[in-house]
């Protein structure tokens, strides 16, 4: 896998840490994976080829490429809200939705999240880690899942919500 420029891999064991323009990641892989860093080329290797080490094989690379991603360009999810009244607006790192409770629902961004909001119905959680955006996203999506009767709800931009057809008139 190569390495692009401003990227700093630096390999200790089965720990790895990961620097660049945005940040740091670090992580402790599997000690059956073994990282090899020659000339801007990442090499990952497994001890053996049994069953579970070839999927750890896999996963580790995945996991790298996606930390040397994320310090390089970082990851984004931009989430929208449907619905009359659903609204978000941006206190400090808190995020205040208004999603038709009694009470405003308050989510504080986590170290590393980022939240903006550049319209009122739009949502973008952004940061260098793409499990904790996907899961923070994901968190802000439970609120108010988009239902399947009307599509009111949070979703995520360009998600496809299946409608039901509701309720046929009855005739007597």
């Amino acid at each position: 896998m190569p390495v692009p420029g401003g990227v700093e891999i630096k390999v200790d064991g089965p720990d790895v840490s990961v620097k660049g323009a945005k940040g740091t990641l670090e992580r402790t892989f599997d000690s059956r994976i073994s990282f090899n860093v020659n000339e801007g080329v990442v090499e990952v290797a497994r001890a053996d080829d049994g069953r579970e080490t070839r999927s750890l094989h896999g996963l580790s690379r995945a996991l790298l490429q996606n930390m040397v991603v994320g310090v390089s360009e970082g990851y984004r999810k931009d989430l929208e809200m449907v619905g009359v009244g659903y609204r978000a607006s941006l206190k400090g790192k808190t995020i205040e939705l208004l999603v038709g409770f009694s009470h405003p629902v308050l989510i504080e961004a986590p170290d590393g999240i980022t939240f903006e909001v550049p319209e009122n119905t739009k949502i973008s959680v952004s940061g260098i880690d793409k499990q904790l955006v996907g899961q923070v996203a994901a968190d802000i999506r439970k609120v108010r899942p988009p239902e399947p009767y009307k599509g009111k709800g949070i979703r995520y931009a360009g998600e496809h919500v299946r409608r039901k057809a509701g309720k046929a008139g009855v005739t007597a």
